[in-house]
């Protein structure tokens, strides 16, 4: 009878012990490798909510090693997947209005895009991602450029006839009015495309560019600038709204609070990835160009008779979305 009982409440205990870790177990999934600032963001918000001691642990599973890049916002909504960071214009064929975080000239600079994330404009895309049981933790653009195999690219014109990558929607739409062929694939996909020679050109950010290592496999690079840098990408840290919801008070305070940490490295390290990604290029022998500010007038304006005119087009309050983000100052 003694053994019974003991049996007993050591299978009551281990089942316990087995729920209480399913319940304080979040996964957090990225494309990105350990080196990339996009996992940096991710592991401060793990070791901030280590660190605060709430029974709460974040496993980060880097490098496509849990989900393909462009199939974690599905798994995040139906709470098969905690959190992520990710692209949100990954997600645009979900939500379309996703499509306008990664608009041509949309962003003027690091600190517009912070206000940018801080406005109506954000607070109409968060209640489309509350829909899908979606939430936002750490806010976050990065800027980027344009890297060619055998030449540089500063004006539409230097894409006309090539097989070009482009990150969402929008570019893919102003390339394509540019007269260049469309691959898409995500940034973790780049290299193996230039090596192959499915690829002429591709754009992304200068933190991919450089985790990626794709300065082995071009002769130009276009980087962003202070001035010019028609390439800025929403890539926030996402977490499903009911899981979330779902944690104890102190649990989703940790949580908060070590995002907010992580969202102001974030934007001062975002500011620092443009320079640093031109510094490792010129380190590997790449030739780097520079956008004049007629170039970066002709992408915007081709980019407003393709892309954000589609956009107005293809999505049903397009209009008011564009506004809102373009009143942003």
């Amino acid at each position: 009878m003694k053994t019974k009982f003991l049996t007993t409440v050591a299978v009551a205990a281990a089942m316990g012990l087995g729920a209480m870790a399913h319940a304080t177990e979040l996964r957090l999934s990225h494309q990105w490798s350990n080196q990339d600032i996009r996992h940096q963001v991710a592991q401060m918000v793990a070791d901030g909510v280590a660190e605060a001691d709430v029974d709460l642990e974040i496993k980060i599973f880097p490098s496509r090693s849990l989900f393909k890049p462009r199939e974690q916002y599905r798994p995040l909504t139906r709470g098969q997947l905690d959190m992520t960071v990710l692209p949100l214009s990954y997600a645009g064929g979900q939500q379309p209005a996703f499509n306008l975080t990664l608009m041509p000239g949309l962003v003027k600079n690091h600190d517009h895009a912070a206000r940018l994330s801080a406005s109506p404009y954000m607070a109409a895309l968060e209640e489309k991602m509350a829909e899908d049981d979606v939430m936002v933790l750490v806010h976050g653009y990065l800027a980027g450029g344009f890297v060619g195999k055998d030449k540089c690219i500063t004006s539409p014109a230097d894409v006309d006839g090539l097989q070009t990558r482009a990150a969402g929607k929008a570019f893919e739409q102003m390339l394509a009015g540019a007269n260049a062929s469309i691959t898409s694939m995500a940034s973790s996909e780049i290299y193996n495309a230039m090596q192959t020679g499915i690829l002429n050109a591709a754009n992304t950010s200068s933190s991919s560019f450089v985790s990626y290592r794709i300065y082995e496999q071009v002769s130009c690079y276009t980087p962003a600038t202070e001035d010019f840098a028609l390439w800025f990408m929403y890539q926030p840290l996402l977490m499903n709204k009911s899981t979330f919801e779902g944690l104890s008070e102190e649990q989703q305070n940790a949580l908060l609070a070590a995002a907010e940490k992580a969202e102001a490295f974030y934007l001062e390290e975002a500011k620092k990835q443009d320079a640093a990604s031109v510094k490792v290029f010129e380190d590997a022998g790449v030739e780097i160009a520079a956008m004049t500010a007629e170039d970066f007038e002709e992408w915007r304006a081709l980019a407003q008779e393709t892309s954000y005119k589609a956009f107005v087009e293809d999505v049903p309050d397009g209009q008011a979305l564009l506004d809102m983000a373009l009143a942003v100052e």
